[in-house]
């Protein structure tokens, strides 16, 4: 047995994708379904084609997606924790727990689910990563 994916549905495909494009996913495949109305969309690391992938699934007819952190949280190991979140706020990310530690920090998709992201190992604790406080639930 092997991990093939997470399914997360979503109200906003393009804003997700933008989203988890900044953690460096890409789109690998899309499946359109008439009959159904929805729209299933694969990400994955490059490397990680058809294994790891985060399925997004979007409903055609509105719908309302309350509580993302029931979900749990969704975990990515980063090249450099500061890098990325710098990389996440500049793009107008909100960082929910900050990595003061040089190790973990969470963030948010446009839906509000639980995005972890380590580093491997520490990087040096650094300002203004150290003093940040937690914003909201994470």
């Amino acid at each position: 047995m092997h991990f093939l994916h997470t399914m997360i549905r979503v109200s906003d495909p393009d804003a997700t994708i933008r989203f988890f494009a900044l953690l460096g996913l890409e789109q690998v495949r899309r499946i359109d379904n008439q009959a159904g109305r929805f729209t299933l969309i694969f990400l994955a690391a490059p490397g990680d084609e058809g294994r790891a992938e985060i399925e997004l699934t979007h409903n055609w007819d509105p719908e309302v997606y309350g509580g993302g952190r029931n979900f749990g949280h969704l975990a990515f190991r980063v090249d450099n924790i500061y890098e990325t979140c710098q990389r996440l706020i500049d793009a107008g990310i909100t960082i929910n727990r900050p990595p003061r530690d040089g190790h973990m920090a969470f963030v948010k998709t446009p839906d509000g689910i639980s995005i972890e992201l380590l580093q491997d190992g520490a990087l040096p604790v650094t300002e203004p990563w150290a003093s940040m406080p937690n914003v909201g639930n994470w």
